[in-house]
């Protein structure tokens, strides 16, 4: 294996050495989801590419810290620092309370992950846990002259930040263009008269008085908003500066901008050295997501109970499909492309097994070394697990072939080739194999967490 780990860094827009800043330790954060809803098929993108890295980055011999946390306050339904907490509005809808909205969503979440085969973090720090830290962290983006306080909210000054930093560099914004797109939006939104400019974000909100999450701060009752949340776990779990912070693209701005921005002006430093995103998966060209209504659940994948599907998808058909294309580009969800996944990872997984029932000859006919060193090559090439699946079917053409007795391959070179096919298909990639009752179990585990939901309601108290 002579090419080291190639990573492309968000910040530059370039392909980057992967050089861990105190090797062999690597500090990773993940942005986990805001649970107040089933996970769904673009959920899945982002934790399967950051196992896959895990994994990897791990089998080189790194000794990976991987935090990614539970967003369970404060994201709030628009960017721009107003509307509802996206989990209060779930819970008063359901007429639950909120931490039983958090409560049932999470471990959906949780189940979704282990039907993905999705290695759990090492640490999985929930916002609702961590106020002290992040109450601590806008005191000192405030001592630095970088917030303010208004009618009991605190507010990040974007343009005193801007003055000494480059607010904007992360995602290619430029400064003046956002404070005129967020003047517009001013017109719209109730409460902006707060902010002194109308780029300016929100470090703590005072809680208005029917707002059920709330906690003590110097300021008000109130509750974090949604970008501190994530730079204070970070910095609590791996340091005022760590190796990679990765997730969606669609979190470039303002969130991950924004987490810049707060660990700048609370420690003067950067957080990170390495920005990794993935793409979307879209449906129809358009990206897929609970905002906008078109997204499909996990649970519906497995059950197939979606109108959109035509069949139900296993979770390693799930895992094989979003594998198939690189991070970075975008994934179009269809039928068709599921079912080919299922095809090439059925006959993937059964070349792996059919190693153990080669003859072996007494001279080889095919380079079965090249396999393995392409596939590490496409790894260490910016993680491209599509292209190292495509030299194990180069792989899988042997194997074939060699079981067919039109070719020939040594004991040494069956050996080695099912080493390789085991090491990446199952350790690296993370595939498994299935039974058909896979199906069943999991339905059985949706159906247990729907009658805990409906049992909670029948027993709920007078909150609302």
């Amino acid at each position: 294996m002579n090419h080291p780990l190639h990573i492309t860094n968000s910040l530059s827009r370039q392909k980057e050495q992967f050089i861990p800043l105190n090797s062999p330790f690597v500090g990773l954060y993940v942005c986990g989801p805001t649970v107040y809803g089933e996970s769904h098929l673009g959920h899945a993108r982002p934790y399967i590419t950051f196992d896959v890295l895990t994994r990897y980055m791990q089998h080189l011999g790194y000794k990976v810290r991987y935090v990614r946390n539970i967003t369970d306050v404060g994201h709030l339904e628009n960017d721009a620092d107003e509307g509802e907490d996206k989990i209060a509005k779930k819970a008063r809808l359901e007429q639950l309370e909120p931490m039983e909205i958090v409560e049932l969503y999470t471990n959906s979440f949780h189940d979704s992950m282990r039907a993905l085969n999705n290695t759990p973090p090492g640490i999985e720090p929930r916002a609702s846990g961590h106020i002290i830290e992040q109450i601590a962290m806008v005191k000192e983006i405030m001592a630095n002259g970088y917030a303010y306080e208004s009618n009991g909210s605190v507010y990040f000054d974007v343009i005193n930040y801007s003055k000494s930093n480059d607010y904007g560099k992360l995602s290619g914004r430029i400064i003046e263009d956002l404070i005129a797109g967020a003047g517009s939006e001013r017109r719209e939104l109730e409460g902006q008269e707060e902010k002194r400019n109308p780029a300016d974000f929100a470090l703590w909100k005072k809680a208005s008085p029917e707002h059920i999450m709330r906690w003590p701060s110097p300021w008000s009752d109130g509750f974090p908003g949604w970008h501190i949340e994530c730079s204070a776990m970070s910095k609590k779990y791996l340091g005022e500066t760590f190796d990679i912070h990765g997730g969606g693209m669609d979190l470039l701005f303002p969130h991950h901008e924004s987490e810049i921005a707060q660990s700048k002006g609370s420690c003067g430093k950067a957080p990170v050295k390495y920005w990794m995103h993935n793409n979307m998966i879209t449906i129809n060209g358009q990206k897929m997501g609970k905002s906008l209504g078109n997204f499909i659940t996990l649970r519906e994948l497995f059950t197939g109970e979606h109108k959109l599907l035509t069949q139900s998808y296993s979770p390693m058909t799930i895992r094989f499909f979003i594998m198939q294309a690189h991070y970075r580009s975008t994934l179009d969800f269809s039928n068709e492309g599921l079912q080919a996944a299922e095809k090439g990872m059925n006959k993937l997984l059964a070349a792996a097994t059919l190693t153990s029932k080669l003859k072996p000859s007494a001279t080889s006919t095919s380079d079965v070394k090249a396999v393995r060193e392409n596939a590490y090559a496409a790894l260490n090439d910016d993680l491209n697990t599509a292209i190292a699946i495509s030299h194990l079917f180069e792989g899988v053409r042997i194997i074939n072939s060699v079981y067919a007795g039109t070719e020939q391959l040594t004991a040494d070179d069956i050996a080695h080739l099912t080493e390789t096919m085991n090491l990446f298909a199952y350790q690296l990639l993370g595939l498994k194999d299935e039974v058909v009752a896979s199906g069943d179990e999991l339905e059985g585990v949706m159906q247990l967490l729907l009658s805990l939901r409906a049992d909670a309601k029948s027993k709920r108290f007078c909150y609302f």
